[in-house]
């Protein structure tokens, strides 16, 4: 099978994102400082690497239905659709909501392009499904970082007493 046009547009646009992802990731782990910082700096090190895998792993697929993928700065920086990453070091509050910001947008992108990926090659589509599946429950675990809790927890003074909830 050869993809048309549309199928290497579309893939293309998500390629560039899985790689803007990669890179921007990056410079969150290098500069990222406060509260939970090494948890986040370790769980960073986690997308960043499947990030790269997917990339690849797409790339590779575009170049079996013969279409070329471009991974150059040039292409990723005029292609991207996530929005960049500040300079400097971030607080991890900040952190957590940029990072999520682009885990979503790069799913976004996925979701905008799936149906017509679907339409022309339902083997591609079912790849994108695992890279979806992922990155959305990144998303999920690194906004949790930010969450407020809504259970209230009382415990009971005496030893015998079970806590309730």
């Amino acid at each position: 099978m050869k993809a048309s046009k549309q199928l290497t547009t579309n893939l293309q646009a998500i390629l560039v994102d899985l790689i803007e992802l990669h890179l921007q990731g990056k410079q969150a782990h290098w500069n990222v400082v406060g509260k939970n910082f090494r948890d986040l700096h370790l769980q960073l090190d986690e997308i960043i690497e499947d990030a790269r895998l997917f990339a690849d792993e797409l790339a590779e697929r575009m170049r079996a239905l013969q279409a070329v993928p471009d991974g150059r700065s040039r292409a990723v920086a005029e292609g991207t659709s996530l929005p960049p990453f500040p300079a400097g070091l971030v607080d991890t509050r900040d952190t957590v909501t940029l990072v999520v910001a682009l885990l979503e947008g790069t799913v976004k992108t996925m979701r905008d392009v799936h149906d017509q990926v679907d339409e022309e090659d339902p083997t591609t589509a079912d790849i994108l499904h695992g890279f979806i599946g992922k990155l959305e429950q990144y998303a999920w675990m690194v906004d949790a970082e930010n969450i407020t809790p809504t259970a209230k927890v009382v415990t009971a003074k005496g030893a015998n007493e079970k806590a309730t909830v």
